[in-house]
């Protein structure tokens, strides 16, 4: 029931972002000439919704245009690449558009907007679109939080998942953690970050119990393991068994000793004989 909602308001989406239409003039574009805009946030889409929402588009049209602007070879897209997709899956040749003239910078507000108000993006490709309007507009956290209409503490807290490492952010996606799972992994140091993660996707922890959980980790520090010293000049070892069975044969003490080196290992077989075999 929750897919079908949010299926709904794919189409529906962008009509609440626009409630002041863009000026411009509706086109009917072909597909092909339109270009996938370099401020695009999100990096991935769910194949079965776009079925689905190809589907609805060939039985119902397409509900709202896709928003462009001009491009030195053909369109650039700025606002609808779900619907583009769609409708090209759904093997459209062209495709309705409204034609706007946009600055760089307010294009990639209005894509990273579009996608953010309507739950399109996952918390790290919400953070790196936060961040790429940053260094696109060359303004602080709270100027550009302002500017997208967003509270400041909101808008840190999002770039702060960027200090996760790639395999830990996608760890969080794989195990459907949420952003306040991967915001509470946050308050410990990096090298306790991915253990934690795997602990809180085991026992299929929620926010709460993460926070927790994190607590505890927090009040008690890693236990200091067994540290194994390793000599790497495994020469002085070698040197000194040799060096015992000279000065046994040197004093008249028959003891052998054989030596082979096999799967990375030095082994050593030494023979010394007991006072009996010795009569």
């Amino acid at each position: 029931m929750w897919k079908n909602r949010r299926l709904i308001s794919q189409e529906r989406g962008s009509i609440m972002f626009e409630r002041k239409k863009p000026s411009g003039k509706l086109l009917s574009l072909p597909i092909d000439q339109i270009h996938p805009s370099p401020f695009q946030a999100r990096k991935s889409f769910d194949e079965q919704e776009l079925t689905a929402l190809a589907q609805s588009i060939r039985e119902n049209g397409l509900l709202q245009p896709v928003t462009v602007r001009k491009a030195a070879e053909g369109y650039e897209l700025v606002a609808g690449e779900r619907r583009l997709r769609a409708c090209q899956l759904a093997k459209m040749t062209t495709i309705s558009a409204i034609l706007c003239s946009y600055a760089d910078d307010r294009t990639a507000a209005l894509g990273l907007l579009e996608n953010i108000q309507r739950a399109d993006l996952n918390p790290f490709e919400q953070a790196q679109g936060l961040r790429d309007v940053m260094v696109l507009w060359d303004c602080t956290q709270a100027e550009a939080a302002k500017r997208l209409g967003m509270a400041q503490p909101t808008f840190a807290n999002k770039l702060r998942l960027l200090q996760l490492t790639a395999d830990q952010r996608q760890f969080v996606l794989d195990n459907n953690l949420t952003e306040r799972h991967a915001r509470a992994v946050l308050r410990l140091p990096e090298n306790r970050r991915s253990e934690a993660l795997i602990t809180i996707a085991k026992r299929r922890l929620n926010a709460r119990q993460t926070d927790s959980y994190i607590e505890q980790l927090l009040n008690s520090p890693p236990k200091a393991g067994h540290r194994i010293s390793m000599v790497r000049d495994v020469r002085i070892f070698v040197n000194t068994i040799d060096h015992a069975i000279r000065l046994m044969t040197d004093n008249g003490v028959p003891a052998t000793a054989h030596r082979e080196e096999k799967d990375g290992y030095i082994e050593y077989t030494v023979r010394i004989p007991t006072a009996a075999a010795e009569k």
